[in-house]
């Protein structure tokens, strides 16, 4: 097999300032790396969870002083430019190493200001990102700046510091891990390398192709060509007759897992919650006793293109807000790969909501379980759809699919959450 083409890169090396230990990373970058990218790589080496803004100052290759920032609300001063549409050579020149006359910062309370030096030319396949090597595991976030997160680390070492035990479950708190399991020397290559190949795959994902639509369209395309032309028969209680869901079942490739005997629809989940929701996002409606195509799923049955332009837009403006915010979260969880761990879920979904504004009638927070429920029932909707590896309907945690990455950036974008 040919070894993969290989493409012009830059070489640097990158530190957080006031660190000691010093905190550093190695990083090779394209070329045709944007600000943007420079941004991204560095969350994933360091570990940061791209959390708070950050900005990028400093003086290019023409000896001009430049500012920039992530997006147009990160509130910048007059004159900053988008990250996204800065490239990485317009600041530095792979051919002249030493440090480079630009900083990253990233969260102005905090000021993490990380320094950055040019290593040399380099070369690298397309469309990746590399980390060589490193030192200590990254800070962590709203630990303080460097003092703040030096004494965090001197109280974690000493059990008998009369915070230790306070400090300990703020650490659990904020990275949903024992504090027992905190080391903060831990430097793994393999697993950032490994974190820097999802990065590389949401920057660059390629153009979406009629199999990825084929593919994470299939269970509503399923649905959309069975009721085409004349409908489906209902039951007189408004349910799909169980010869349909049986066909269903077998013909999508969950016949085997749903362990209920029988295929009365009010039974089987996978089937009633994607007919239900096919009736929300209006491609399905009951009519004299049949389930029928409306006039979108008349349109959308005929152009898969159409109908994935209809869905991402019904996954990022659903009918109430708040399903908007949990969904964000839900889609920012699958395509980051980072969710937490599943019995914090519905705190750090409370939380969320709290900070967009989000309250009960009497001024109170939104209850635990009704955190729950969003997070159940927007699960549900995302499960709708072929996003993942796994064509399993009950194993749909596995990585994404390309097509399911695919369709996802495409929510974040039409949310405007992409940044690259």
């Amino acid at each position: 097999m040919d070894a993969p083409k290989q493409f012009p890169a830059v070489e640097l090396r990158i530190e957080i300032r006031d660190t000691e230990p010093l905190i550093w990373r190695r990083v090779v970058l394209p070329e045709s790396a944007t600000v943007a990218v420079l941004h991204g790589s560095i969350q994933t080496a360091f570990g940061w969870k791209d959390c708070h803004l950050y900005g990028v100052s400093g003086v290019d290759r023409k000896g001009v002083r430049r500012i920039i920032i992530g997006t147009d609300d990160d509130g910048g001063q007059p004159g900053a430019e988008l990250a996204a549409d800065v490239g990485l050579l317009e600041l530095i020149d792979p051919a002249r190493p030493g440090k480079a006359p630009l900083e990253y910062e990233y969260d102005f309370g905090d000021s993490w200001i990380h320094e950055i030096e040019v290593v040399g030319p380099a070369t690298l396949p397309e469309n990746t990102v590399a980390c060589l090597d490193g030192a200590m595991r990254g800070p962590l976030e709203d630990s303080g700046g460097a003092a703040g997160y030096a004494n965090v680390v001197a109280v974690l070492g000493n059990p008998g510091h009369s915070e230790h035990g306070q400090c300990a479950k703020w650490l659990e708190l904020v990275t949903h891990q024992p504090a027992a399991d905190f080391d903060p020397t831990d430097f793994d290559l393999v697993a950032v390398n490994g974190q820097l190949r999802q990065l590389a795959r949401r920057i660059w994902p390629g153009d979406t192709t009629p199999e990825d639509r084929e593919t994470v369209l299939g269970p509503v395309s399923w649905f959309l060509n069975a009721a085409h032309p004349d409908g489906l028969e209902l039951t007189s209680a408004g349910y799909l007759k169980p010869a349909i869901v049986k066909r269903a079942m077998t013909q999508l490739g969950w016949d085997d897992e749903w362990p209920m005997p029988g295929r009365n629809e009010n039974n089987v989940v996978p089937i009633l919650d994607l007919r239900e929701q096919l009736q929300d996002w209006k491609l399905l409606r009951k009519f004299k006793g049949r389930l029928v195509l409306t006039p979108a799923g008349r349109h959308a049955v005929q152009d898969p293109a159409a109908l994935w332009d209809y869905l991402a837009e019904r996954f990022a403006f659903p009918q109430h807000g708040v399903d908007k915010e949990v969904m964000r979260l839900l889609v920012h969880w699958a395509v980051s790969g980072e969710a937490p761990p599943y019995n914090v879920r519905r705190e750090v979904i409370q939380s969320a909501l709290h900070a967009k504004g989000y309250r009960m009638p009497g001024g109170t927070e939104i209850p635990l379980d009704d955190a729950w429920h969003l997070d159940l029932d927007n699960s549900r909707t995302l499960r709708c759809l072929a996003l993942w590896e796994s064509a399993s309907w009950s194993l749909r945690n596995s990585e994404l699919s390309d097509g399911g990455l695919k369709f996802l950036l495409d929510v974040q974008r039409r949310l405007g959450d992409r940044s690259y």
